[in-house]
């Protein structure tokens, strides 16, 4: 039997906020898998090691979390006024398929850089000091993203003493601004899919919850902590660890992406798992972190949790905090009565590993709520760089 000998291909693995990817150039990829399709969905799932039955990622470069395993491809963009067009990938960890529906905003922090690093921002708009602005096309989502990625000597600035809860070191910021980052759905519709702040979500075979279904960075559903049996402080431990409850979660998540309309049928949920996403809210309390820090009550204005690929999330992904900041912004949510209530342009909610500051500027237009920006910040920070290998049967 003839075994064909390894495929290496340039890449690069970056962490970007709480998430860590494998990044390529599309001009760096296999021919075949330049082009969506199968493919560049089996090199992917093989560069990651899924399918794993064992959930472990041992043969490849995933983490086996919702958080690493992860791959992007950046390209000059085909967009007028932007510098590259990012496209991301959320590689199922034990299923054999990549979900290509949203994006991550944890990683839209390291295609910034790698932007800069990888070549394909014009040199003449790069400072020798001082910040790159890297106009990002979002190429999943359809939306544009500013990185203000920090230079120093004409390179991209890495080190830093920026803290980011649910990241060991610090590292520099980049702040991120999401232009428009309210998804207007196909037919034109509102941010929030059913025309309501909070509608009644019924769930077959679990009962009825109050929920805020939103589509502002991710796709979100929110539901209140106290209905569904929790406060809010719970740590990955807490829910990770009980079969049970994540089918429940996912009961909800079935129900709600149905009630958006981002699935004609419950079926159809197995192969969209990255969104939509879903997050339970509490008023402020105090808790104590995964790393061991009390947060108190007084130091925040809600507690969020959120749930990402049927798992808890160690801290909180980056899109969902739009999402949050977003809904915390127009009065009536459920995020924002969590929060307190009233206008708000900024919310500082606590996450299992800590607290996180995210802006947006919603406004009431023609009686539709819309959302021109969120901002947020978050940094990142190139481990490897290099080739990966995998075999050459693979894709």
């Amino acid at each position: 039997m003839v075994h064909l000998p390894q495929v290496k291909i340039p890449a690069t693995y970056i962490r970007g906020g709480t998430s860590k990817g494998v990044f390529f150039r599309l001009q760096d990829l296999p021919e075949r898998c330049q082009v969506p399709g199968e493919a560049r969905d089996r090199l992917f799932m093989r560069v990651i090691g899924s399918p794993d039955p064992y959930s472990a990622h041992i043969d490849g470069m995933g983490g086996a979390t919702s958080s690493t395993s992860k791959c992007v491809i950046l390209s000059a963009s085909s967009q007028p006024e932007h510098d590259v067009d990012y496209l991301y990938g959320q590689v199922s960890i034990d299923k054999a398929f990549v979900d290509w529906s949203g994006n991550c905003g944890n990683l839209s922090t390291a295609a910034g850089a790698f932007a800069v690093h990888a070549g394909l921002v014009d040199p003449a708009r790069i400072p020798q000091n001082g910040t790159c602005v890297v106009r990002i096309w979002q190429a999943n989502i359809q939306k544009t993203i500013i990185a203000h990625v920090p230079v120093s000597n004409g390179q991209v600035q890495e080190t830093g003493d920026f803290e980011l809860d649910g990241v060991t070191f610090p590292a520099a910021e980049i702040v991120l601004e999401f232009l428009d980052p309210s998804d207007d759905g196909e037919e034109g519709g509102s941010m929030f899919p059913t025309g309501n702040l909070i509608d009644d979500l019924e769930v077959p075979g679990i009962g009825t919850f109050k929920a805020t279904m939103i589509t502002a960075g991710i796709p979100t559903i929110f539901v209140n902590a106290e209905d569904i049996g929790y406060q809010g402080t719970e740590l990955r431990e807490a829910i990770n660890g009980d079969p049970a409850q994540l089918a429940r979660f996912e009961q909800i998540r079935i129900a709600g992406a149905l009630r958006m309309g981002l699935i004609k049928t419950a079926e159809e949920a197995a192969t969209r798992q990255h969104t939509p996403k879903i997050a339970f809210v509490s008023p402020s309390k105090d808790y104590r972190t995964s790393s061991g820090k009390d947060v108190k009550a007084g130091d925040v204005d809600l507690l969020v949790r959120a749930l990402s690929m049927g798992k808890l999330h160690h801290a909180m992904m980056g899109t969902c905090a739009v999402a949050i900041g977003t809904a915390a912004a127009i009065p009536g949510t459920l995020v924002n009565l969590a929060a307190g209530g009233g206008e708000r342009e900024a919310v500082r909610f606590g996450h299992p590993s800590g607290t996180l500051r995210v802006g947006a500027q919603a406004r009431l237009v023609d009686g539709q709520w819309t959302v021109t920006k969120a901002v947020m910040s978050r940094s990142a920070r190139i481990l490897m760089e290099g080739w990966v290998r995998v075999p050459g049967d693979s894709f």
